[in-house]
């Protein structure tokens, strides 16, 4: 049996992965930005001063970018305060979360931690290691030059995978008549020469575009063949309307959740007139998802909350059609309620109230081995039908639970310090993107209270283990 302060601890964990997945420190729908970045400062400062282990080990969960960004610099910020044990459980975790995340990131990373005036040599061997271990130097010297540029001024390193000409062209790009390292060589030549922008990546060739006064079609169209798939599927519908017919992607390829917010930022003639080739990549991306679990979960119901607020913001949208899919694709057997009562998943938009309480009781009536929520929790048609539903749903009619009830919320709550839950009888998770709902699903049976510390210590280990384990075979490679 876990000890009162055990169970505390967990709860605080999980309050604190909850938050470290959903909040970005942006506007929410009913939260303005600063009132998210305090709170998750505060969450950050107190999860780092009371358990600085468990703190570090949440960068294995699927906390997202932003939040792991913040983990790695105060843990970097504060490595005085670690023992030994601590500092090289840390250092493993943050080598493995960086190679992770996208560059940009890792290189706004460092120069906060410039500013921050951080230099000690753990930080600088952190650097080190992660610049070794980038494939092309060059191309970070061209797409994240400024970037690169205050990081080897700040830690004063030479890496060894640099090109010769690497330290000229950051610092001093116009003294060399020519680069013998082809990239650099094309940067040097787009600037005057139009045939060689489309050499570079597309953000750096955008710039010299705009420069040389390229028409936007002209440009979009030559660029077509070195765009990566996510920016062939951002610029899709930018090049449609300025004619650029041969910025096209394979839609069967893209990640789920990616591909299900271009899906729903179509207009809807756009999504019926397309409706037989957005369906098949949609449910193809949610099968490779699903990999081998796929069918294996039984009778899922689920509850998707498509009201007003599933709008969030423009800085951050909430879409529940990802979650959808891979839901059918996981389950034996799927029915699909949505709170709007509308039945044709590719037609969803944000509109009306939020009658979770209603939607839910229609969906106990299937009878499922899983019920699945994907909501704001704001259950306001009537005001609190979910939270009582779901209460004498479990003390009464199914104590034994025959049915498993999650509850996943993309949303943070800053007044709360958490997301919002639906009822204290159902575990909630959140979620970010539905790439992760297998694994917050697991993570939800913590919340109910019948695993303490211990377990969710345990898991975080195995999660923990996974991540520097495949980080080794990478750098083995």
């Amino acid at each position: 049996m876990d000890s009162y302060g055990d169970l505390v601890a967990a709860e605080d964990v999980l309050l604190f992965v909850n938050a470290a997945i959903t909040s970005t420190g942006q506007r929410e729908f009913r939260d303005d930005a600063d009132e998210q970045r305090m709170s998750l400062d505060f969450l950050h400062a107190y999860m780092l001063g009371n358990y600085r282990e468990l703190y570090a080990g949440v960068l294995a969960l699927d906390i997202n970018d932003h939040n792991a960004v913040l983990i790695v610099r105060r843990l970097l910020e504060t490595a005085g305060e670690a023992s030994a044990d601590q500092r090289r459980r840390e250092g493993r975790l943050i080598a493995s979360r960086l190679a992770a995340l996208p560059p940009q990131r890792v290189y706004g990373l460092f120069d906060a931690l410039r500013r921050a005036g951080v230099n000690n040599r753990r930080t600088r061997a952190i650097v080190r290691d992660w610049l070794a271990s980038r494939k092309d130097l060059a191309f970070d010297a061209v797409k994240y030059r400024s970037g690169l540029k205050r990081v080897l001024r700040h830690t004063h390193l030479t890496p060894a995978n640099a090109p010769e000409e690497l330290g000229t062209f950051l610092f001093a790009p116009r003294a060399r008549a020519r680069y013998a390292a082809p990239l650099l060589e094309t940067w040097r030549r787009a600037h005057y020469e139009k045939a060689a922008l489309y050499e570079l990546p597309y953000t750096v060739a955008e710039g010299f575009a705009a420069r040389h006064g390229v028409p936007r079609d002209v440009f979009l169209e030559r660029m077509a063949p070195r765009l990566t798939r996510l920016e062939t599927l951002r610029l899709q519908e930018s090049a449609r309307a300025h004619g650029a017919t041969t910025v096209k992607t394979d839609l069967a390829g893209m990640p789920l959740t990616r591909l299900a917010a271009y899906v729903l930022s179509l207009p809807l003639e756009d999504r019926l007139r397309r409706r037989a080739e957005l369906t098949l990549a949609l449910e193809s991306a949610a099968g490779r998802v699903a990999g081998v679990h796929r069918g294996t979960w039984g009778k899922v119901t689920a509850v998707l909350d498509d009201s007003f607020s599933s709008f969030g913001s423009v800085h951050k949208r909430r879409r529940p059609l990802a979650c959808h899919h891979l839901l059918a694709a996981l389950a034996g057997e799927y029915t699909a309620l949505w709170t709007s009562g509308r039945t044709d998943a590719l037609l969803a938009y944000p509109y009306g109230p939020t009658p979770v309480g209603r939607r839910i009781l229609d969906a106990l009536e299937t009878a499922p081995a899983r019920l699945v929520i994907v909501s704001d929790g704001w259950d306001n048609a009537p005001p609190g039908l979910a939270g009582e539903v779901l209460r004498v749903w479990r003390t009464r009619l199914d104590p034994g639970r025959r049915t498993g009830v999650v509850h996943l919320n993309p949303v943070y709550d800053a007044a709360g310090f958490d997301v919002r839950r639906l009822a204290a009888t159902v575990p909630t998770a959140g979620i970010r993107d539905a790439e992760d709902l297998p694994a917050l699903v697991e993570l939800a049976q913590f919340a109910e209270g019948r695993t303490g510390l211990a377990g969710l210590t345990a898991y975080m280990d195995s999660r923990a283990a996974l991540l520097t384990a495949g980080h080794d075979r990478e750098r083995a490679r």
